[in-house]
């Protein structure tokens, strides 16, 4: 029966050290490495989840939308979609967040090979909604 106080007590620990917040620049992380996961399993719509509904891209030249359909025509083209992110720099600021990487995809039919693939800088800016991170703007420039 002594037992049964110091499991309970344990159990409680346990619980709200589970709840502690996890840093914003963990969580912002976390979001960029869900949305890599979401390109390469050709899920646009999980993609499309953690971007703001006035997203901005490439100086204005592409929203939400059109992101959406980029990502769609680029699940529809190539079978298989590889992502490799190199190191991100973050800046937080706040509620708001800058993240600059460079990403390298690779797209085909799934051989041993890519048939297809680019290099990109791609400067980001995030804001905060709820707990959760959110891109509003991107801008991304092939540099190979």
């Amino acid at each position: 029966m002594r037992l049964r106080p110091f499991l309970l007590v344990f159990a409680a620990v346990l619980t709200l050290a589970g709840c502690a917040r996890k840093p914003d620049e963990q969580r912002l992380r976390e979001t960029i490495a869900a949305m890599q996961s979401a390109v390469e399993q050709s899920k646009p719509r999980d993609f499309i989840a953690r971007v703001a509904t006035d997203f901005t891209g490439n100086e204005g030249s592409v929203d939400r939308d059109g992101l959406g359909n980029i990502l769609r025509v680029a699940a529809l083209r190539n079978e298989k979609i590889g992502v490799t992110i190199g190191p991100i720099a973050v800046q937080l600021q706040g509620e708001r967040a800058t993240a600059d990487l460079t990403a390298t995809l690779t797209g085909g039919s799934g051989g041993l090979l890519p048939e297809r693939g680019a290099i990109y800088a791609i400067h980001s800016a995030w804001k905060k909604d709820g707990a959760e991170w959110r891109l509003y703007n991107a801008t991304w420039e092939q540099k190979l």
